[in-house]
């Protein structure tokens, strides 16, 4: 039975330390994301105990509450309706000159130092890519819907508006990125938006940069992401010195103009080389050692889950498939979910009379079948200890699989990040048949199960101590 998410929300909110110590809330498909303004407020196991939550990871004033699909979304929207309407009943009165709210960001500024420079800057970085992956998602699949009518030469008259729909969203995607940026930053985002459009505008075909005419596109979503941090730096310094009197015409100008021009003159270059050579890199590692890369990537994506720095991986595929139409890296860390399935499958044999984790078990598992692998990791494989590693040793197998048919020329990819297990296939992509993609996927799946579930079997869990044999 699903848990109402008001009732969740009020529960988490109690134990965060209340509304007012919540500074700003957000949320991606499965987690619940809370910057606080004093982190020793928030009590960790009652979070772990409300009703609906499946895990909790803190770091520093940044705290993330499992949720699962379709809850984190409903409850995010909860939180935000409370913490906007947080009743300032009891608080100390501001002092003259300073804002009634200056407390809680001095207490998020403290919580900040808790945290590292690279873990700060893989969080803004997501903050910027997340909102964007449900379109991504829908726009992937209508693509994919697009690509089979083609090939199978159905439906002609439909297909051409089919694919328009699909690849509006991607054609302009450096806007939305430049939208967020400025957003995440501190600017104004629709100046964010109007600097990072120079990126994808048909006329940058005639300007030249470094003895070459640049390409409408050039730089994708790197050159906006970079186009648009600018233009908040050069807005803020304006905004500090324009006279008010002339602010609301010189600042935004100003902010379009001068990173505008950088970005035609040096951005969009370097960061197209910068696009070509991810591109490259990644198709040279597949192509020459893909079965020791994707044993690599799919043993270590869960772990660097539990760390927050798959985070790092997400401008990286955006940028494959803004190049390329397809990110070949997401199938091969697809397979660490697998991985987990096949390591809960294995406790649910060996453990038979655990009737409690047996039923988190069976709750959790269609979940992580179509790659939400939370309930499972913050459920059964963490908590075990070893079955989070033997969990890593499937997703190795997997990869393995998958990057061992790339090394044979068989490109697999996905049109969008976000979803996996068997939420991937409607999003393949490559080079490849339809069927030939889906039956590699398909094999690195299964092989992600059985290794996963044999290593679980074997050394994941201590076995139960023999009974002696009752006297005659």
């Amino acid at each position: 039975m699903r848990n109402d998410p008001a009732s969740t929300a009020t529960a988490v909110l109690a134990r965060v330390g209340g509304p007012a110590n919540v500074t700003s809330a957000a949320h991606c498909m499965t987690r619940l994301r809370l910057t606080l303004a004093d982190p020793a407020a928030a009590d960790r196991e009652g979070l772990r105990a409300v009703p609906g939550v499946l895990g909790v990871v803190d770091g520093g004033h940044l705290w993330q509450i499992v949720l699962g699909p379709g809850v984190a979304d409903a409850v995010a929207a909860q939180v935000r309706t409370r913490i906007t309407a947080r009743p300032a009943a009891g608080a100390p009165e501001a002092a003259p000159g300073r804002p009634a709210d200056a407390g809680a960001r001095t207490g998020e500024a403290v919580g900040r130092r808790h945290d590292t420079p690279v873990r700060t800057a893989l969080r803004r970085v997501a903050n910027v890519f997340v909102p964007l992956i449900p379109a991504l998602v829908g726009c992937g699949v209508l693509a994919g819907l697009d690509g089979l009518l083609v090939n199978a030469g159905l439906l002609p008259a439909l297909t051409p508006a089919l694919s328009s729909v699909a690849s509006a969203f991607m054609a302009l995607i450096a806007v939305f990125v430049g939208h967020n940026t400025a957003k995440e930053f501190g600017g104004t985002p629709v100046l964010g938006g109007a600097v990072a459009a120079v990126v994808v505008y048909p006329g940058v075909a005639k300007v030249t940069a470094f003895g070459v005419h640049l390409a409408p596109g050039q730089g994708g979503v790197l050159g906006a992401l970079a186009a648009a941090f600018l233009a908040t730096r050069v807005e803020k310094w304006c905004r500090g010195r324009v006279p008010g009197a002339l602010d609301v015409l010189l600042t935004p100008t100003l902010t379009v103009l001068v990173p505008g021009l950088v970005t035609l003159y040096g951005l969009m270059y370097a960061a197209g080389t910068v696009a070509t050579a991810i591109g490259a890199a990644a198709n040279w590692l597949l192509a020459t050692a893909g079965a020791l890369a994707g044993l690599v990537l799919g043993g270590l994506f869960l772990p660097l889950v539990m760390l927050g720095l798959h985070q790092a991986l997400i401008p990286l595929h955006a940028t494959l498939i803004d190049q390329q139409g397809f990110t070949v890296l997401l199938p091969l860390l697809a397979t660490a979910g697998a991985g987990q399935v096949g390591a809960a499958l294995a406790v649910y044999v060996r453990l038979r009379h655990d009737v409690p984790l047996r039923t988190t078990i069976r709750s959790a598992l269609p979940a992580g079948l179509l790659g939400v692998g939370e309930p499972l990791i913050y459920g059964v494989s963490l908590p075990l200890g070893r079955p989070f590693l033997t969990a890593c040793a499937g997703g190795a197998a997997g990869g393995a699989f998958i990057g061992f048919f790339a090394m044979l020329g068989a490109e697999v990819g996905a049109t969008a990040i976000g979803p996996s297990g068997w939420a991937l296939f409607p999003l393949l992509a490559g080079n490849r048949s339809p069927g030939t993609l889906a039956a590699i996927y398909a094999g690195g799946l299964l092989t992600g199960y059985l290794a996963g579930f044999l290593a679980t079997y074997a050394f994941g869990l201590p076995r139960p101590p023999r009974t002696p044999a009752a006297a005659d």
